[in-house]
């Protein structure tokens, strides 16, 4: 059984979408490979209408222990030089380059910092 979250990230959908087209709590990889197969109008449409410039799901993976996380990227989110999770300190990362002036943005996800190094 999969969730409607897996679901979303595998057909590359918004979970609210996901919620408003009635894909229930618990699909069978069954049910899921017919979706996928033979997609409802929505999500030919949907599919149709993609740009292709930013994913819908992004997979986060923190540089320092490698936890992973998939989130809705935001279009404030700048390229990020690293990702790390809340808890570890600037320390555990490699220094920035020389040249380079390094700022941190916090609630980027559940629980990572975004380091981005950049030129002043």
């Amino acid at each position: 059984m999969i969730t409607r979250r897996e679901a979303a990230l595998r057909l590359d959908i918004p979970l609210e979408m996901a919620r408003r087209h009635d894909i229930p709590n618990r699909l069978s990889e069954a049910e899921f490979t017919e979706l996928e197969t033979n997609p409802p109008a929505w999500l030919v449409q949907s599919r149709a209408n993609r740009t292709g410039k930013r994913p819908v799901w992004a997979q986060l993976t923190c540089t320092v222990c490698g936890f992973t996380e998939a989130a809705r990227p935001k279009k404030w989110w700048p390229a990020f030089t690293y990702l790390t999770c809340d808890w570890h300190s600037a320390d555990e990362l490699p220094p920035a380059a020389d040249g380079m002036y390094r700022s941190e943005i916090d609630g980027i996800g559940s629980r990572f910092v975004g380091i981005v190094d950049e030129k002043p």
